[in-house]
């Protein structure tokens, strides 16, 4: 795990080399000031030095605190530069792997728990880390001067630290096993409370609109409160830290004052020795707690790289073969016995042995009930999910042999849930061609019926769109993201329900110019409204992930039950059950 995760350092490899040897130096002259103080009192308070060694002595002290206080600001500098550009590094590292993940991946974790990792996760780590260059090393080469020059003075009395630091470990060894699985079991119930807060705000018109605020306060105030009481139980296990340190501490202060002043009378020991073991005993524990508090952050820390590791770790299951064919010939599409389940279980399957020619420029329409499994089936042919039996092909290739960008360049599809990110009109069109000049932007969106409310607009095609689009009503958004589409150019063009929103004319004339002005690319148009498919060359009736009938709509009125009771319930002016 630490393994991967230090792949992010990169380019801030020497900040995070330059902060521990700074610490490493303001350590040494941290060490060194109470060995100074001791010879000050000695030679020159107590001793025959007189006033030459004080100036002396003050003179080296100075120097080493003025030494100490530059190490420490660098050390300082180069841990943050170190931590953020980590940090920085990190994010781009798991939002470039999440770029790459399939549907399943991210069917697998969810949006709003990727979103808790790219930020509080991140976040986590990033503080652990900046602890770990400075504070992580301060404090064992504190401890390890510290002790080294206690025992110089006197062997005896740094016995006392040393029993200490036992005592000290076993506490706060016993402190993280039982915290980490705390706040494991936390960082897992942020990301439902950011699918709760996602969710509310992402639909806050509807929770107005059926004045459900009271509900939405209610379920996020339970998972508000487990995180609290998660989170005050993990404190509370982690308070017995202070308390032992500070026992350790105390402990230690009593019995070397106590055998110090013994040994000074004895005359074995002299009283700036002492003072100097004193100041020894407060670096040796103070290291402790900072060890201690080392700990704790690595303790939270843990299941947060841990949760980090997992967005990195995860393999999309849909990648480009070696050698793959990056030229679609044509708009041609063959299912053969084709079954697909998002569980990968064959015996869960929600598409069944479905067997289908599209032969190139066709128009395809497809109908059926919730849940038959339309929007499933055309999500195979740009391979977003990969079938779980049985071939799909593009051109007369299996779409497993295309480079998975080239294949998803000639396949456009406009999704049931239209997406407009924030920006102008003219910056979302360019999805679809990043280098469309303003006439071809205008034809497409005049053959997808969009410009003639964008003339509306006193900015026009520069009219600013809010984030989700929500500053343009739900078929002006549909009819733009039609015209996304149509500006790639594509061989294969998928409309999932995509004029739900539009009245019944300005679907006819939608579909009259795609007629008209792309005949050579395949179309497929999901829809309820039968009229919407009634001048396809071919219409597919879904039942249960099969495929119930296939034709003309004279064919199907004939032979098709389904399809002759949607069509006639809707001509009646009701709603098919």
């Amino acid at each position: 795990m630490v393994g991967k995760l230090m792949r992010s350092i990169r380019e801030f490899a020497a900040a995070s080399l330059l902060s521990p040897l700074f610490v490493v130096l303001e350590v040494v002259m941290e060490v060194i000031i109470p060995l100074l103080m001791a010879s000050l009192i000695d030679e020159g308070i107590i001793g025959d030095g007189g006033m030459h060694a004080v100036l002396m002595y003050g003179l080296l002290l100075v120097v080493c605190c003025v030494f100490s206080l530059v190490f420490g600001a660098l050390a300082g500098h180069y841990a943050a530069k170190a931590s953020a550009g980590f940090a920085r590094n990190l994010r781009h590292d798991m939002f470039y792997k999440v770029q790459k993940y399939s549907f399943f991946n991210i069917d697998k974790f969810s949006a709003a728990s990727i979103v808790t990792r790219l930020t509080t996760d991140v976040t986590n780590v990033q503080n652990a880390y900046q602890m770990l260059v400075r504070v992580a090393l301060r404090s064992p080469a504190m401890l390890i001067f510290s002790m080294v020059m206690a025992f110089q003075l006197s062997p005896k009395l740094a016995l006392i630290y040393l029993a200490a630091v036992p005592v000290l470990g076993l506490g706060l060894f016993l402190i993280m096993s039982r915290v980490h699985p705390i706040f494991e079991r936390v960082f897992k119930t942020y990301d439902k409370l950011n699918n709760i807060t996602q969710e509310n705000l992402h639909g806050i018109r509807v929770v107005k609109s059926f004045v459900r605020e009271d509900h939405e306060i209610e379920k996020f105030s339970k998972v508000s409160e487990k995180i609290y009481h998660d989170f005050s139980k993990a404190e509370k296990r982690l308070a017995f830290n202070n308390p032992l340190m500070q026992f350790c501490v105390y402990s230690c202060m009593i019995l070397v004052s106590w055998f110090g002043a013994r040994m000074i009378v004895s005359s074995t020991l002299t009283t700036g020795q002492l003072m100097s073991l004193m100041t020894y005993a407060i670096q040796i524990l103070s290291s402790l707690m900072m060890l201690s508090m080392v700990f704790v952050m690595i303790i939270m820390s843990r299941a947060s790289a841990e949760r980090i590791v997992e967005i990195l770790d995860e393999e999309s299951d849909i990648v480009s073969p070696k050698d793959a064919i990056t030229e679609v010939l044509d708009g041609s599409i063959d299912f053969e016995d084709v079954s697909f389940s998002y569980s990968k279980r064959e015996d869960k399957c929600c598409l069944n042995h479905i067997d289908l020619h599209i032969p190139a420029g066709a128009t395809v329409g497809i109908l059926g009930g919730t849940g038959s499994a339309k929007s499933s089936l055309v999500q195979l042919i740009p391979r977003l999910y990969d079938a779980t039996a049985g071939t799909v092909k593009v051109g007369g290739i299996d779409v497993r042999k295309y480079d998975v960008e080239a294949l998803r360049a000639n396949v456009a599809m406009v999704l049931q849930k239209n997406v407009l990110f924030s920006g102008t009109i003219k910056e979302n069109l360019r999805w679809g061609n990043p280098n469309a000049d303003d006439a071809e932007m205008r034809r497409y969106c005049q053959l997808a019926h969009a410009d003639e409310f964008i003339e509306t607009f006193p900015d026009k095609y520069d009219t600013y769109i809010e984030q989700g689009g929500t500053n343009v009503s739900g078929g002006q958004k549909q009819r733009l993201c039609i015209a996304r589409a149509l500006l790639k150019k594509p061989k294969i063009l998928i409309l999932d329900d995509s004029t739900s929103a539009v009245d019944t004319k300005t679907d006819a004339g939608i579909r009259q110019s795609l007629r008209d002005e792309i005949p050579d690319t395949t179309k497929i148009i999901i829809a309820q409204r039968v009229t919407s498919l009634m001048d396809a060359d071919m219409i597919l009736v879904m039942d249960e992930g099969k495929i119930d009938g296939i034709g003309t709509h004279e064919e199907l009125l004939k032979n098709n039950a389904i399809y002759r009771e949607v069509y006639e319930s809707q001509q009646k002016g009701s709603v098919p059950q």
